[in-house]
C-alpha cells in the first residue's frame, strides 16, 4: 500500500524575493512549511550573499520550471575595485590587492569587450560537480579547482553608477552566466581586480521583481488568515508564451495514455487543454504526429 504524502496537493509558482543571508535551499524550506505543499523545486539558485527572485514552484509547477528558465536573466551588481577574493565577492580572503582605481571612462570601454559571446572560467566556488564533487567542497578542502571555461552571451551591460571605489553595474545574460567570474574578469581586464560586494537578480526568466513578495510579507500574510494559494501563478499561465490548444475528450485520453496521437495544427510546441486545464505540454511535427514532452497531474475531472 502507497504511503500517502505529508502536505496539501498545492501547484503553482511563487516568486519570492530572497533576501541576503540565507542560502536557497533554506528561503525553499521555510515557504514550503508555510503553504504546507506536498512538493517543491526552485529555479536557480542564489548564494545566500545575493538577493533576488527566487521562483519557487510546487506540485506539477516543477515539471514546468524547466521550461521557462533557460532564458535569460538580469542582474545588478556592484563591482568594488582594487582586490580579488577566494570566491570573487565580499565573504572571500583577498588573494590580490592594487592601488590603481580606473575612471569612468576607462571602465566603460572594458565593458564593451564583454558584450556578445565570450569565453567564461566558472568561479572556483561554485556548485559545478568535479569528479562527482562540488567545485566549493574541494576548494574550502584547500584543493586546487580548475574548471573549463564555456560560452556565455552578454546581451547587454551597462553602468548605474560610478566612483573610484566601486561601480553599480546592470547585466543581462544567458544562462550559466556567473557574475562573480564577470567581476573577476572586469577587474583584471582594467588591471585593478574587483569583486562583487553587492548582488541581486532582478529578473530570472519571465518571472521578475515585481510579482515577487518577501518571505517576512508572507508570513504576516498567513497570520492574517489569506489564502496563500491566491499568491501562485497557476502551472498553464507558467507556460502561457507557449500557445494553447484545447483538445477532445478521446484526445485527452490518449495523451494521458501515451497512445499515438495526431493534431490537424500548424508545427510546434502546444499546451493541450482539457476543459480548459493543463493537460499536458506537446510538440506537434510537421505530419502532424504529436510528442508528449511533459504530461501533468492536476486533478481533472473526467466527463461522465
Amino acid at each position: 500500500m502507497a504511503r500517502k504524502k505529508k502536505g496539501n496537493p498545492v501547484h503553482g509558482v511563487l516568486v519570492l524575493f530572497k533576501e541576503e543571508g540565507q542560502s536557497s535551499a533554506q528561503a525553499v524550506a521555510r515557504v514550503k512549511r508555510l503553504f504546507n505543499a506536498q512538493k517543491s523545486g526552485h529555479g536557480g539558485t542564489l548564494d545566500p550573499m545575493a538577493c533576488g527572485v527566487l521562483p519557487i514552484a510546487f506540485g506539477e509547477a516543477t515539471k514546468a520550471l524547466p521550461y521557462v528558465l533557460n532564458a535569460d536573466k538580469h542582474y545588478k551588481f556592484t563591482l568594488k575595485f582594487g582586490a580579488e577574493t577566494q570566491t570573487d565577492d565580499r565573504e572571500g580572503d583577498f588573494t590580490l590587492t592594487s592601488d590603481k582605481r580606473p575612471t569612468e571612462q576607462e571602465l566603460t570601454d572594458v565593458l564593451e569587450g564583454f558584450k556578445g559571446k565570450i569565453q567564461q572560467v566558472p568561479p572556483a566556488y561554485s556548485a559545478i560537480k568535479v569528479d562527482g564533487k562540488r567545485a566549493y567542497d574541494l576548494a574550502r578542502e584547500g584543493q586546487e579547482v580548475e574548471l573549463e571555461a564555456r560560452e556565455i552571451e552578454i546581451l547587454a551591460l551597462e553602468v548605474l553608477k560610478f566612483s573610484p571605489e566601486q561601480a553599480t553595474l546592470r547585466v543581462s545574460a544567458t544562462k550559466g552566466t556567473y557574475v562573480r567570474s564577470l567581476a573577476r574578469d572586469i577587474g583584471r581586464a582594467l588591471g585593478c581586480y574587483a569583486y562583487v560586494s553587492y548582488l541581486e537578480r532582478e529578473k530570472a526568466g519571465k518571472f521578475t521583481k515585481n510579482q515577487s513578495i518577501l518571505l517576512k510579507d508572507l508570513e504576516i500574510a498567513q497570520e492574517k488568515g489569506h489564502i496563500l494559494e491566491s499568491l501562485l501563478i497557476s502551472v498553464s499561465d507558467v507556460l502561457d508564451d507557449i500557445p494553447a490548444y484545447e483538445v477532445t475528450e478521446a484526445e485527452a485520453s490518449k495523451l494521458k495514455q501515451g497512445q499515438p496521437l495526431k493534431l490537424n495544427v500548424a508545427q510546434g510546441d502546444y499546451r493541450a487543454l482539457y476543459q480548459n486545464q493543463l493537460l499536458s505540454l506537446i510538440e506537434v511535427a510537421t505530419d502532424a504526429t504529436v510528442k508528449i514532452k511533459r504530461n501533468f497531474n492536476l486533478d481533472i475531472e473526467e466527463k461522465s
